[in-house]
């Protein structure tokens, strides 16, 4: 099938190899963008595979707590010059602070709360806050968080509100909790604990890493035993307790957090725009077609 130069440029972004190479991948995977992801990476030449997606959409994130519960949300924006009025950020600290309070089920719920004595409902003011910035403003998603007797709850948000996290610990005090939370928001893990990694996950890591070029032509047992070697290092990269505390002398954060009498149980990281894909505009054949 033919590629398509917007092909090779999502493939680059992704894995920050070189057009040539990229687009080889997908010749070689007849387009199929995860495959070609998983083909560099066997050749040894992928640096990041940032499947997650695009980070595009602009706007903020940010966490309220009341009591013993913290609510994390993201609103979006269409411009990061909007995220930073006055305006968007009232609607955020409104948003977050009604959901922590009424802990809605869903977004749809949530929209659906009446805010104020006359009854104005969240949605009526997302819509309001629109008119008045002129871009069109939207509550992505949120969590609420509870801490039960013997937990306690840590939040941290980072590069003035793109990212925040909230971290769940047992056992230990609220400044561990927070420390935990800013090492969440820095390092970005994917799971509390490696025991969390899905099966299909894990065995399509191992599928990838078997089929790596610098293993061809060694003996099966020690093809295995290296594979072990480095899913075991995958696991600890992707899973909070085992990544290496960001504060610390080179303890893992599970360590770090036994230490002060306690364990991780959970934790929640939002980042403005992770997943979303943002139309790219070509602003010289805009004006073009304006003027022709």
């Amino acid at each position: 099938m033919a590629i398509t130069a917007a092909q090779v440029k999502e493939l680059r972004d992704k894995t920050n190899v070189g057009m040539m190479d990229a687009k080889k991948a997908l010749v070689a995977t007849d387009g199929d963008l995860d495959a070609a992801i998983d083909f560099l990476r066997e050749k040894g030449m992928a640096k990041a595979a940032k499947k997650a997606g695009a980070i595009a959409a602009e706007g903020m994130t940010y966490v309220a707590t009341k009591g013993n519960e913290a609510a994390i949300i993201e609103l979006n924006s269409q411009t990061d010059f909007v995220a930073g009025n006055k305006e968007f950020n009232d609607l955020l600290h409104a948003v977050a602070n009604a959901i922590v309070e009424f802990k809605p089920a869903d977004v749809e719920a949530a929209l659906e709360l009446k805010v104020d004595a006359e009854g104005q409902t969240l949605n009526e003011l997302i819509v309001h806050t629109t008119q008045i910035t002129g871009e069109k403003i939207t509550l992505r998603r949120f969590a609420v968080i509870t801490a039960e007797e013997g937990q306690v709850l840590g939040a941290y948000s980072h590069m003035g509100g793109r990212i925040s996290s909230i971290v769940l610990v047992e056992g230990a005090d609220a400044e561990v909790a927070k420390d935990i939370a800013m090492h969440v928001a820095a390092i970005a893990p994917k799971y509390t604990s490696r025991e969390e990694v899905p099966a299909e996950d894990l065995a399509h890591e191992k599928e990838v890493q078997l089929a790596a070029e610098d293993l061809n032509g060694k003996p099966d047992a020690i093809k295995e035993k290296i594979v072990e070697g480095r899913l075991n290092k995958y696991l600890a990269d992707i899973s909070l307790v085992d990544q290496a505390f960001v504060k610390g002398d080179g303890e893992t954060v599970a360590a770090y957090v036994e230490s002060k009498g306690g364990k991780v149980l959970s934790f929640v990281r939002y980042e403005v725009g992770e997943g979303i894909e943002k139309a790219e505009t070509d602003f010289a054949a805009e004006v073009a077609a304006q003027i022709g």
